[in-house]
């Protein structure tokens, strides 16, 4: 073998072990001058097992961790303000507002649509708080708790109930999603206000404040107050046994029922193996419990 011959063995078994490969010169074909000889430099990479791959490796490891967190820390912040600020999730858990809404509906609300106070005002085109509107709102008499119940009476308003139909500013009110159980027979419930019957349930605190604000049989709705009611007109405890709803307590307006559950067990056991039970069932059976007449209906 001649020297040339001896350089390329050299350069192959240099690239097969691993190493950097020195300047090869390529030998002159067909017999040509050492003057046409060209140059080519090879370039060997380092290993991807070597030691500067690994710290590679370890890298983009600890660069793929910190960009999924940053990923996540930026998903729960989205999801707190939109909870917070703009829409928010809630269960139906009475027949107050029936046939409207029944127990197992879950409701989207939108938090944004009365937040007519303050400069944003002139930004985003809020509604007013309007006769007729279901709202979601904090318990006047025990604010952790929320109410979901219709808007009857607004700011100003007289009313009166005669026999079950309301009157407004001397004025029946059309009412085509009220939901009736039994005859007239309650001289509170249906006759209100009334200052002579006291009812099962009514607050002591509203019954003293009520007679502050009737005249001529008519309940004045103050400034800032709402009073409201259930549509199944029956059975539901309102405005009527605890007074009037606070600007300040109004969460929001029901948009759509995201999704609607058949209570399949109103009583699940109150052990940690029941509640357990409880879900799986749940989740198991969605298809099967699951009200799809009801689910992505828009609330009105």
């Amino acid at each position: 073998m001649d020297s040339a011959d001896h350089r390329i063995a050299q350069t192959e078994t240099g690239s097969a072990a691993g190493e950097p490969s020195a300047p090869a010169t390529a030998l002159p074909l067909d017999g040509g001058s050492d003057t046409d000889t060209k140059v080519e430099t090879i370039h060997v990479e380092p290993s991807a097992t070597g030691a500067r791959g690994g710290r590679r490796i370890v890298s983009t490891l600890g660069t793929d961790l910190i960009g999924s967190l940053q990923s996540l820390l930026g998903t729960v912040v989205i999801a707190v303000f939109v909870i917070t600020f703009i829409v928010q999730a809630f269960q139906i858990p009475s027949e107050s507002m029936m046939n409207t809404l029944l127990v197992g509906d879950y409701l989207l609300v939108n938090k944004l649509c009365y937040g007519d106070r303050g400069a944003g005002r002139y930004l985003i085109p809020y509604q007013k708080i309007a006769r007729g509107d279901i709202i979601v709102f904090h318990y006047p008499v025990d604010p952790k708790q929320h109410f979901v119940k219709r808007v009857i009476g607004v700011p100003g308003d007289k009313l009166r109930l005669v026999n079950k139909q309301v009157w407004i500013n001397g004025v029946p009110l059309p009412e085509p999603y009220v939901r009736f159980l039994f005859p007239s027979d309650n001289m509170f419930r249906d006759n209100f206000p009334r200052l002579d019957v006291p009812a099962l349930g009514l607050e002591g605190k509203w019954w003293l404040e009520m007679r502050k604000l009737v005249e001529d049989g008519q309940l004045i709705v103050p400034e800032g107050h709402y009073f409201v009611m259930g549509d199944n007109r029956d059975d539901s405890q309102d405005s009527r046994y605890w007074g009037f709803v606070p600007r300040e307590n109004i969460i929001g307006r029901p948009l759509l029922i995201y999704w609607s559950v058949q209570t399949w067990d109103r009583d699940p056991a109150a052990s940690f193996s029941g509640r357990l039970y409880h879900i799986a069932y749940a989740v198991t059976h969605v298809l099967q419990i699951t009200r799809w007449n009801r689910t992505l209906r828009l609330v009105h």
